[in-house]
């Protein structure tokens, strides 16, 4: 896409909802655009849809036009910000480490912008109109390793990721200490999908995961946890512990618990800075377990409808999983961050 035949402004824009895929209603604008461009598609009962969720409650709330975009292709990301920053848009918030490189690009030439990054590495130098934001969700990690293998029957733990990058390969790390914290003789086994978006994939690589007689699974995979949940419903005694609480009913009796990661409260809340009149531009923030973002949390629905010895040992497990929870928080218990497979 050549930015030269794309207009400016709002022009531009209604451009961008063709090219860049969804582009939501808008809301009468008091406090300027505030635009989501999101790398991965909608429909994934996760991260994506969260995000759009809340943007949308948050223009409400707050009375702003906001737009959501879909980027599918990484050679429109620059033309899409530049579009945006164009139209005058006051916030703009994308997501994931491929668009890192195309904010330092970007975000530069539009200072009046205010630019955030989620799941994004610092900048180094940092741009002042630019925040980044992180999220510890290897900590999560480490406590579904503890409960994995508490409930597990084999000792026989998976984990299934999009794709081999630093931050999940240490929340597969951190998964493998938890379980191997309480259950020395714990075998936990990675692999990955190569896409966050492939469910048929994640089926396949999970379905083989429980003919080996593994049967906890931690996904790190957005929509490709769809598949593994599937593959987890085909068989008795399968668990899965994934994202989002919005997943909860797709596996009523197989999904156990979530690692959650509140993509949408965390655009929530850096939005709503970004709104305010003491921003912190060219800053990072590091999103732990006592943020609301992240937390190990057990399934309703699993607890109603689940194997009842599983049941069982979740519920004789919990006290555990809040004292380590605890230890983290207070320092008492160090979690490495391993990245290295």
């Amino acid at each position: 896409m050549d930015r030269r035949f794309l207009l400016k402004s709002t022009a531009g824009l209604a451009a961008l909802g063709v090219a860049g895929g969804l582009m939501l209603p808008t809301a009468r604008a008091q406090t300027g655009l505030v635009a989501l461009v999101h790398t991965q598609a909608a429909g994934d009962a996760g991260p994506v849809d969260s995000m759009i969720a809340r943007l949308k409650r948050l223009s409400e709330e707050k009375g702003f036009e906001y737009r959501a975009i879909y980027a599918q292709d990484p050679a429109t990301y620059e033309t899409i910000f530049r579009t945006l920053g164009d139209a005058g848009a006051a916030v703009i918030v994308s997501t994931f480490n491929e668009v890192a490189e195309p904010f330092k690009a970007v975000a530069p030439a539009y200072p009046d912008t205010k630019w955030i990054q989620l799941f994004a590495d610092p900048f180094e130098p940092p741009i002042p109109n630019v925040v980044t934001v992180s999220y510890d969700y290897y900590l999560g990690c480490y406590l579904s390793g503890i409960f994995a293998a508490r409930v597990s029957k084999t000792g026989k733990i998976g984990f299934i990721g999009g794709i081999s990058i630093p931050p999940i390969n240490a929340d597969f790390n951190a998964l493998k200490a938890g379980a191997q914290s309480v259950r020395p003789d714990a075998t936990v086994t990675a692999a990955f999908a190569g896409s966050f978006q492939d469910p048929a994939k994640g089926q396949e690589i999970a379905a083989q995961m429980f003919s080996d007689g593994i049967d906890y699974i931690q996904t790190d995979a957005a929509a490709t946890d769809f598949g593994i949940i599937a593959a987890a419903n085909e068989g008795e005694g399968r668990m899965v512990s994934a994202l989002d609480p919005a997943q909860f009913p797709i596996g009523p009796k197989s999904l156990i618990s979530i690692v959650g990661l509140d993509f949408g409260a965390s655009l929530y809340n850096e939005t709503t800075k970004a709104l305010g009149s003491d921003w912190a531009g060219g800053s990072h923030v590091s999103t732990g377990l006592d943020t609301g973002v992240i937390d190990f949390i057990l399934s309703p629905l699993f607890q109603e409808q689940g194997q009842a010895d599983i049941v069982a040992k979740a519920k004789e497990a919990w006290p555990e999983i809040q004292k380590a929870k605890a230890g983290i928080l207070d320092g008492s218990i160090k979690v490495p961050f391993n990245t290295a497979l």
